[in-house]
């Protein structure tokens, strides 16, 4: 056991300071959410892609349309990947967008991207889970603190050698999908959005905590797609992550993903975000 310090006098003074938000957000600029209600209210269905239980696909979203990832059979939890379609450099950012918006994202809210180009990729335009808020363990829904679950932890921690885990299924989509090797799509697959999983920290040890989702057939989370995206959906292989996520013991369902067009006219006043305006010239 670790050896705990004695305190100093003024230990509870210290405890005492009040928190300053790292980021105060009332400048973010505000997505046009009645907008993209309205036009997602008479979005024609397009195209769709079912994701396999214990497996990933990938899926293109054109600029300007829409994305519902849905369960569709049971409990089912998903780590959603998103990439520009046409740089791949320019993919989710899930760290800033936990600074910008809090460790679970929902109606409103945006996935923003890496640097340098830090913009928003996509807007959650509706979430069936949304009255779910945070619980008394403090978990809540659709996470961007976790990573994935990945087989490199698993062996660390318990020589466990699963190749099904959500790291390894994105890999092969990205590979499959893009035509490239496994060794190429490796790297550019990133920490993800924990759809539908209910995560947070444990008080007393500040752990990250999984716990069964509220996620039920029928439940949806929207998203606006701000720019051409190529995204990634894993059908994690914990299913609701009651209890664990890599192995083949828990039960698995699929997950659905259907893209919808607006109507003509429907979003006459939106333009595709431009990235971000930092001036370089004076160097980083």
């Amino acid at each position: 056991m670790t050896d705990i310090h004695t305190p100093p006098s003024d230990a509870e003074a210290r405890r005492r300071v009040e928190p300053v938000i790292c980021y105060p957000n009332d400048t973010l600029p505000a997505a046009p959410l009645d907008l993209y209600q309205r036009a997602r209210a008479t979005a024609e269905k397009v195209d769709e892609v079912l994701v396999p239980a214990r497996d990933a696909r990938c899926f293109e979203v054109p600029a300007g349309h829409f994305f519902r990832i849905s369960s569709v059979e049971g409990s089912q939890v998903g780590d959603l990947n998103l990439w520009n379609l046409t740089d791949l450099s320019e993919r989710f950012y899930s760290g800033k967008t936990r600074a910008l918006h809090g460790t679970h994202i929902s109606t409103g809210e945006r996935m923003w991207s890496s640097f340098p180009n830090l913009r928003p990729m996509a807007t959650v335009v509706s979430d069936s889970l949304d009255w779910y808020g945070i619980d008394d363990f403090g978990g809540s829904v659709h996470d961007v603190i976790g990573t994935r679950c990945d087989p490199y932890t698993g062996n660390l921690l318990s020589s466990n050698q699963y190749h099904y885990c959500c790291h390894s299924n994105l890999t092969r989509a990205l590979a499959d999908h893009l035509g490239l090797s496994l060794h190429e799509a490796e790297p550019h697959v990133h920490d993800v959005l924990n759809v539908f999983m209910c995560t947070g920290f444990t008080r007393d040890t500040g752990q990250y905590f999984m716990k069964a989702s509220p996620v039920r057939p029928g439940d949806y989370i929207d998203f606006f797609a701000e720019i051409d995206l190529l995204g990634g959906l894993s059908a994690c292989p914990g299913g609701d992550c009651s209890s664990e996520h890599s192995s083949d013991e828990a039960a698995c369902y699929p997950l659905l993903v259907e893209t919808f067009k607006p109507q003509n006219g429907a979003l006459t006043s939106w333009a595709s975000p431009s990235v971000n305006g930092y001036d370089r010239s004076h160097g980083l």
